[in-house]
């Protein structure tokens, strides 16, 4: 039942769709344009750099609060499962700002999501995280290779933490289940981030930079008219 919990907390945090509610600020849908994704990468190239850190800040901050809300809710009566619990409740965040009910489930690709468990999980996780990503997108500028290593870098210190006893008090099949999870979510992120595989195996992935020429007329989408 407490894992059923943390999933549904997590799903309605996951809701929350900065890049969604922060184009409509702008009179804009930010799925209309760009890439079609609505997320952090989506916002900085549309509506430019100080957009992406909000939407970037928006969503890792309602992941963060998910895993909170489940530690808090359950840290006192459960707390050899805090990790287990927390990892349900990011997942549950990652699912919704995914797939959002309300928004026909097209939402983002939940990295930025992943991004605030990684930095409310386990310290040993956030230099890892940070390393990772930011190390391979200042080298490349591309912000889907840096994703996608920095979930199979989840995935690889998740079993090596486990199997190296830094979780205090989890038992094996808990392990075993944190595990699964977290292959699960590597499976899904790389599910959404097909297309841009596609294009980093043919070296057309696209190059994001901190900077103003990243921003697109938001009269187009990915180079043609928008799409309606």
């Amino acid at each position: 039942m407490e894992r059923i919990l943390c999933v549904a907390i997590g799903y309605v945090f996951g809701l929350f769709q900065t890049a969604y509610f922060y184009g409509r600020a702008n009179g804009i849908d930010i799925r209309q344009y760009g890439s079609g994704n609505a997320g952090t990468t989506n916002a900085l190239r549309v509506l430019g750099t100080k957009a992406g850190l909000i939407v970037l800040a928006g969503d890792c901050l309602k992941c963060m609060a998910a895993v909170w809300v489940s530690r808090l809710l359950f840290g006192g009566s459960h707390p050899d499962m805090i990790y287990l619990l927390s990892l349900y409740a990011g997942a549950g965040a990652v699912l919704g700002h995914n797939y959002p009910f309300y928004m026909h489930f097209k939402g983002g690709k939940g990295i930025a999501a992943t991004a605030g468990l990684i930095l409310s999980f386990h310290p040993y996780f956030i230099v890892m995280g940070v390393a990772v990503f930011f190390g391979i997108f200042f080298a490349t500028h591309l912000v889907s290779l840096g994703s996608l290593l920095v979930y199979l870098g989840f995935v690889v210190e998740m079993v090596i933490c486990g199997q190296m006893g830094v979780f205090a008090g989890v038992t094996q099949v808990q392990l075993l289940e944190m595990y699964l999870i977290s292959l699960l979510l590597a499976a899904l992120a790389y599910w959404k981030h097909r297309e841009n595989i596609v294009r980093l195996l043919h070296g057309n992935e696209r190059k994001t930079y901190l900077m103003k020429k990243n921003k697109i007329n938001v009269e187009e989408k990915d180079g043609t008219p928008e799409k309606k």
